[in-house]
């Protein structure tokens, strides 16, 4: 079944040819931004297990029907915007356009599908890639990585330079070799990187007659990545080379706040891992350490939705913070990635985060983190429902992270 992305109103970046990946996501230094542990302001978080008419949510059954609905309505409605409801109905048809059975010297089969989005008010094309391990007995688990790229970037070819990369630096030979498969979904062609006329892409697919823009709680950037990705495992899972109930999905910077949102809303995605997705992404925001809402709203004006503008310099009033968000994903394993030299990012306010989050996974029976202190740079925790390291270095994704990534995916998604 199709999520339900609509509540009542109330991944990786632009990539570089070699390891690292990075994101195309700027430098920033600005000597307005708190990068003080000491100048964190004092805040108090909103409660994770308490409902909105101050309620203790103490079952299983009262976080699922109750709190979780609350918090993903407030997170909908303020901060990355619900799916309007089309006027003419979204029909997404699915075309494999090309196989290729020797990609990467036989290793991989890599299929070229194209979704098409269209009703009466036009179409939209993406081209999403699969590559699945040749030779693996069954449907093989995947990777699904948020991608800054569209449906004509040649990055995810096979690099002539390096066996067993693609030429962004993607490792492809690490996951085909350990029996997974990789998927690539791009969002330049749902929605430009720092769209702010929305006048081509999927949003004019839902504009009611005399609509021009996105309403003040309807979807930014961000929210319609996350459709995206949900129409693609919609084509996942009537492709029998993968096993669509053992699906990770994976983004960076952008796309690692993407992917966390995706995750929320869409429980057939198995398992989520966010790569340095700082600002609406893992970090908290009433931290205000490195990029804040001021910060992002000025940059990347509609990667949210615009009601999101009303919280500029006034993080304090948000009702929800992003451990609301992680506890969403719950029980299904979340991983959190941060880099000591991307203060940007909030590496600590990630670590809180994902910490604060893990009482939801305790109640739901599973295990999360067990300290407020952030773990030693470059220890890695993975055999939990809660994971994270941070590692030396900046906002980029480096052969570390892709073997952590691949541990912890291990250990959730192929354990008999």
């Amino acid at each position: 079944m199709r999520p339900a992305f609509g509540f009542p109103l109330l991944l990786l970046g632009l990539l570089l040819p070699a390891i690292p990946i990075r994101s195309d996501e700027p430098k920033n230094h600005d000597r307005d931004v708190v990068y003080d542990e000491a100048k964190v302001p004092p805040y108090d978080l909103p409660p994770l297990l308490v409902s909105s008419d101050g309620r203790a949510i103490t079952t299983p059954e009262e976080w699922f029907q109750i709190r979780r609905p609350q918090i993903l309505a407030l997170f909908g409605n303020l901060v990355y915007g619900v799916v309007p409801e089309a006027e003419s109905p979204i029909r997404t048809t699915f075309e494999v356009v090309k196989t290729d059975h020797e990609f990467l010297g036989g290793k991989a089969t890599r299929k070229d599908v194209h979704l098409r989005h269209e009703n009466a008010r036009g179409k939209v094309e993406v081209q999403i890639l699969v590559f699945t391990p040749n030779g693996v007995p069954g449907p093989a688990p995947a990777f699904l990585l948020h991608s800054f790229a569209n449906t004509r970037d040649t990055g995810h070819d096979a690099d002539p330079e390096r066996p067993g990369f693609l030429r962004n630096g993607i490792p492809l030979g690490e996951f085909l070799q350990r029996g997974f498969g990789f998927v690539v979904v791009p969002n330049g062609d749902l929605a430009k990187h720092n769209e702010v006329e929305f006048q081509s892409g999927i949003a004019p697919l839902f504009y009611r007659t005399g609509q021009s823009f996105p309403k003040a709680y309807e979807w930014g950037c961000i929210s319609m990545a996350a459709w995206g990705a949900s129409r693609a495992m919609d084509y996942l899972e009537t492709n029998r080379d993968i096993d669509a109930r053992r699906i990770a999905i994976l983004g960076h910077s952008k796309m690692g706040k993407a992917t966390l949102w995706t995750a929320a809303q869409d429980s057939r995605f198995a398992l989520a891992i966010s790569a340095q997705s700082g600002c609406a992404g893992a970090a908290l925001w009433k931290r205000n350490f490195g990029e804040n809402m001021e910060k992002m709203v000025t940059r990347f004006p509609y990667w949210l939705c615009r009601n999101a503008w009303k919280f500029v310099r006034n993080e304090e009033d948000l009702p929800v913070d992003q451990h609301l968000l992680l506890a969403c994903i719950a029980p299904r394993p979340v991983y959190v990635h941060s880099g000591v030299d991307d203060t940007w990012a909030d590496p600590r306010g990630q670590y809180l985060s994902a910490y604060y989050a893990s009482a939801v996974y305790r109640l739901l029976g599973r295990k999360g983190l067990t300290t407020e202190a952030s773990p030693a740079i470059g220890e890695a925790i993975v055999q939990s429902d809660v994971g994270y390291h941070n590692r030396p270095g900046g906002h980029s994704i480096e052969m570390f992270d892709w073997l952590k990534f691949l541990e912890f995916a291990e250990f959730h998604l192929k354990r008999k």
